[in-house]
Order: C-alpha cells, then sequence, then structure tokens
C-alpha cells in the first residue's frame, strides 16, 4: 500500500512540476528581453528641431568705384612742370601744395589739392606742360571714399534700403564694413537687374576697379531650425524624418533660410520633434529605431 500511495503522489506532482519549469522558464525570457512588444531597429542619431534666428541677406557682386573724383588743373595757359610734390597713391589734405609751375613770363605758382583725399593719377612731369584744358595734372578721389557699385535682381531690391549695413569682401584688401547709399529708381529691361551703391567705410588703400562682393542684412526671421542633414530632396519634397514612438515617421516640410549649416523650417515641424540628424533612403515610414541623442560636439 505504502507504494501505490507514493506513486500516486507521483503523478499528481508531475503536472504542477512542469508548470513551475514552464514559468521560470518564461520568467527568464522575460528578464532578457524587459520589454518583449518594443521594436527592434538599427540605432540612429537623433537631436530636438530647436528654434534659430536666421539674417536676411542679400549678395550684391560688383565693383570698387571712387564716390567722387576731382580733376586738378591749373588756371591758365601755357605752365611748364617745374617741381612735383606728390605722386598717385598718396594722401593728401585740402589746401597741400601738389606741384609747382613755372610762368612764361617768369615766376612760379602753385597747384593745390582742393579737397582732402587720395591721388589715384597724376600725369605731371618736370618739364611738361600744362594749362587750363587738356589732362589733369592730378586725380583725387575725395575723402578718400568708395563705393561698390553692383546689381541686384528685381526681386532682391525690393528689400533693400538706404542705411543698411553691409559687410564687403573686397579682393586684396579682405573684409570691411559698408552701409547701402543709393538705389537705382529703374531696371535694366533685358536682364531685369537693378543698380545698388554700397558706401565702402575703411582707412585701409582700395583700388578702383577692384572686385568685391558684398553681403547686406535686410533683417532675421526667428523660427524651428534643423541641420542641412537632416532634410531630405526628392520627388516626393522636401522632408524630414523624425522618431516617433521608436518609429520613423516622414515629415513633409517648408525650408526657409539658410545660415552655417543650419536650415530654418518654416511649417511641418515643431520645437522639440525629435529628428533623424542624418536622413537616408535607409529609413522608411513606420521602420523600427533606436533612438541614439546626438551629443553636443557631435552637432
Amino acid at each position: 500500500m505504502t507504494i501505490f500511495r507514493t506513486c500516486g503522489l507521483s503523478l499528481t506532482l508531475a503536472p504542477l512540476i512542469a508548470a513551475g519549469l514552464l514559468c521560470l522558464s518564461s520568467s527568464l525570457a522575460a528578464a532578457d528581453d524587459p520589454d518583449p512588444a518594443a521594436p527592434k531597429g538599427a540605432a540612429v542619431t537623433v537631436l530636438k528641431a530647436a528654434k534659430s534666428c536666421f539674417a536676411n541677406i542679400v549678395e550684391v557682386s560688383g565693383t570698387i568705384i571712387a564716390r567722387e573724383e576731382t580733376q586738378v588743373r591749373p588756371e591758365r595757359m601755357g605752365l611748364k612742370v617745374a617741381e612735383v610734390m606728390v605722386d598717385a597713391g598718396d594722401s593728401v589734405t585740402a589746401g597741400q601744395v601738389l606741384a609747382r609751375l613755372n610762368l612764361p613770363e617768369g615766376g612760379q605758382i602753385t597747384v593745390q589739392a582742393p579737397v582732402a583725399g587720395v591721388i589715384s593719377a597724376t600725369t605731371a612731369s618736370v618739364g611738361a606742360m600744362a594749362g587750363a584744358k587738356g589732362e589733369a595734372l592730378f586725380s583725387i578721389i575725395a575723402r578718400g571714399e568708395f563705393d561698390l557699385v553692383g546689381m541686384v535682381p528685381t526681386r532682391d531690391i525690393a528689400k533693400l534700403q538706404v542705411n543698411q549695413t553691409a559687410r564687403i569682401k573686397v579682393i586684396g584688401a579682405g573684409e570691411v564694413d559698408g552701409r547701402v547709399r543709393r538705389l537705382s529708381t529703374t531696371v535694366e529691361p533685358n536682364s531685369q537687374l537693378a543698380q545698388v551703391f554700397v558706401g565702402v567705410t575703411t582707412p585701409r588703400r582700395l583700388l578702383v576697379n577692384s572686385s568685391g562682393r558684398a553681403q547686406i542684412r535686410t533683417g532675421q526671421s526667428c523660427g524651428v531650425a534643423v541641420p542641412l542633414t537632416a532634410i531630405l530632396y526628392g520627388t516626393a519634397g522636401t522632408v524630414v524624418q523624425v522618431v516617433r514612438r521608436a518609429r520613423v515617421e516622414t515629415r513633409r516640410v517648408e525650408t526657409g533660410l539658410m545660415s552655417a549649416g543650419q536650415v530654418e523650417i518654416t511649417s511641418g515641424l515643431q520645437e522639440g520633434d525629435i529628428v533623424v540628424a542624418r536622413a537616408g533612403a535607409l529609413l522608411r515610414e513606420g521602420d523600427p529605431v533606436r533612438a541614439v541623442t546626438a551629443s553636443a560636439d557631435g552637432k
């Protein structure tokens, strides 16, 4: 009878032991995978869309010219150059003696600078004839003032106003400051370009007819921005890839200004949206991903 009781007990416990082993196996599996329902996928670097301000810039390429050039000649005819006091490139003050001339009847007169500025050119040489007509002895860039003269499209001329600040890169002189001085009131009919004069502010010596490029600041726009690498351009339009609930969502966006690798997003994205830092064709709508936040150094 004892043997039968033991066998009966064993038969009763067998299902319970099997059930316990099954529960233990499930618990161990759950420990290895804490969220079996969470989607698996490639790790992608993400960042939060943040607000940024962009400067509205109109670019003007053109040529450096003298704003005002004064021609210097003697008032009388038949004079001969006796002495030349200055040369091209020299800075002069108003009233400064530029040359001495011999009179036909004897004696001398002086030629003086009518304005302060820079001597841009001279034909004066000892022994040469000089008079009130013909070539000027000296050309003076009045007050050493220059303009960058360039052409801009009609769509940009409406953005420009007198006194707007500019940063100008001049070939051979580096970067200098400037300010819009004058705007054309007409448009060239064939090219639909209008002329703009940007006054150059610098103590540096500039070369007339040298090339320059001005960036004129016309205002600024502030909004949501993302890196250029986060944007995809295709037949479907301009899109960014957003990570939401561990899956990829494709958002169509409208872009605005661009600066230093950042692009303004005017619609389609909100501040704080989690955006794939480097969007690519390998990621598709609904793909599961594991988001890795970009470090400050990696932005």
